[in-house]
């Protein structure tokens, strides 16, 4: 991201009062307990398996593990996970807003 782009995004949150996951394109998680979890802003599934999931990030990857885990649903930017959730992890890059 360029140093222009990361200052116009920086002024359109501060000023317009947007929420963070729209301006810097974040993902935004809801979990209920720890037996399903709503994901919206990824980019994809990079790995899935009953005990582990990462999905791809604007910026980094996300990743769940637990046991039996599934895919509820998917759709192109959100994802609904059901099963036991254990641990989510975000790693992300190296550049911060």
């Amino acid at each position: 991201m360029t140093r222009i782009s990361r200052k116009l995004r920086n002024w359109t949150y501060e000023k317009l009062d947007l929420p963070q996951d729209i301006v810097f394109n974040l993902p935004r998680l809801t979990m209920i307990g720890n037996k399903e979890l709503f994901i919206e802003n990824h980019n994809g599934v990079i790995h899935f398996s009953p005990d582990k999931l990462i999905l791809a990030l604007t910026q980094g990857s996300l990743e769940i593990e637990g046991s039996e885990l599934m895919i509820r649903s998917i759709l192109p930017q959100e994802v609904l996970i059901e099963g036991t959730i254990k641990q989510i992890k975000y790693i992300g890059t190296e550049e911060s807003h």
